[in-house]
């Protein structure tokens, strides 16, 4: 079994102990501790899913000119980056 097959095993299971306990000591109920344990992380699971895609499509746009800084004022840039021509 791959490491991160073990890692997301284990993960989930802590995730269900966590949610069920609180759950358990706030309401003092099996099932709705259970349902809560059972719920929240098919829940997450769609959240996380729809958070990744706005992500992507946030790292996938194009910095546009105005939105990259202007240069100090007396910066230096290697040769060939400066927009000016060499003289």
């Amino acid at each position: 079994m791959s490491l991160d097959l073990v890692k997301t095993v284990t993960f989930a299971v802590l995730h269900f102990s966590v949610g069920f306990t609180v759950t358990y000591l706030l309401t003092g109920s099996v099932a709705i501790s259970t349902g809560v344990a059972l719920i929240e992380p098919a829940v997450n699971t769609v959240v996380f899913f729809f958070h990744e895609q706005a992500w992507r499509r946030f790292a996938a746009r194009k910095p546009t000119a105005a939105a990259l800084p202007a240069p100090a004022a007396g910066a230096w840039f290697p040769r060939g980056a400066c927009a000016k021509p060499d003289l």
